[in-house]
């Protein structure tokens, strides 16, 4: 899904923790930065002014200002258009440093938005750079129930009626945490990092069979939501009878990979049959995910164990 931020946007949303004003270019509020791979390499999504690779956002402090002011006017003139003619989402002075008369004049003609903030410039470098990676990190909307269950989370899906939304609201009366039913987001944020989050229509809400949409934050209190959590494991339910199913290993497990986005998440395929206790499985597959995750697999223990058994055992034939 590709993901775009507009200069209003950006500003509205850091304008109370950076203390930003708009000091020119109000025009271009409309201005948009989109997602891409060359995001990724030169320029960057937010840096100290630069000429020859600019940033998507400028961040002009006490020595880049100072260096404007010991050019001489034709270059500081050329300097200047080739500032805006790169056409920044924004430029931002720290500081609260006096705006130059002919910057700002640059900005209103070219419709550059400029914002002057108290806060110093690694501030702002810091706050804006992963405020932008976030809003415009690869995102994904996968169907089914994300819930922390144990401290991780864990997506749980299976075709309509398998009993997702049922298993979810079991595992919340036993302590767990709803974050998403129906249509979690994932916004990849790091190499190695899924965030799932709730859509802000479906915040707080679980539509369970028979019952229809069920508000658990009202029902089972503020403890019972997680407005976030990454994703590190997926169970997948599927029918006993389903085909693919015939050859699970009894040993081992149905364990497997998924990817999402450029991420393999680890997944666990449970029997889904009356009379099941789904949520005791499921809370023993987090388990078992957690043990493995520190180098613990009792199956591996356990087939070490019996060829240790056969090679002690000495037949007398």
């Amino acid at each position: 899904m590709a993901s775009q931020i507009a200069a209003r946007e950006l500003f509205d949303q850091l304008q109370a923790r950076l203390e930003l004003r708009w000091a020119a270019g109000q025009a271009g509020e409309s201005r948009v930065l989109e997602s891409g791979e060359h995001l990724s390499r030169r320029p960057s999504l937010a840096g100290y002014l630069n000429i020859i690779y600019p940033n998507k956002v400028q961040i002009l402090g006490s020595e880049e200002l100072a260096w404007l002011d010991g050019l001489d006017a034709r270059q500081r003139w050329e300097t200047l258009q080739k500032i805006v003619n790169f056409r920044p989402l924004a430029l931002v002075i720290s500081k609260n440093q006096p705006c130059p008369a002919d910057l700002h004049d640059a900005c209103e003609e070219s419709q550059t938005p400029l914002w002057i903030s108290p806060r110093r410039g690694h501030e702002l470098l810091t706050l804006i750079q992963y405020h932008l990676a976030r809003a415009l990190a690869p995102r994904i909307t996968l169907h089914g129930v994300f819930m922390e269950v144990y401290s991780i989370g864990v997506l749980i899906t299976g075709e309509s009626g398998a009993g997702k939304s049922e298993l979810a609201l079991e595992l919340v009366t036993r302590g767990h945490r709803l974050v998403a039913d129906d249509a979690p987001e994932f916004t990849q944020i790091a190499p190695d990092v899924l965030d799932g989050t709730c859509p802000e229509l479906l915040q707080d809400l679980l539509e369970v069979r028979g019952l229809g949409i069920l508000n658990i934050r009202q029902m089972f209190g503020h403890t019972a939501i997680k407005r976030n959590k990454y994703l590190r494991l997926i169970v997948h339910l599927k029918p006993v009878g389903d085909p693919d199913h015939s050859g699970i290993d009894r040993l081992l497990g149905d364990l497997g990979l998924r990817r999402v986005l450029d991420l393999d998440v680890p997944t666990i395929t449970l029997p889904v049959a009356p009379g099941r206790n789904l949520a005791v499985l499921l809370e023993a597959a987090v388990r078992l995910h957690l043990l493995r995750a520190k180098g613990i697999d009792p199956a591996q223990a356990f087939l070490a164990r019996h060829s240790q058994q056969l090679k002690n055992d000495v037949s007398p034939w």
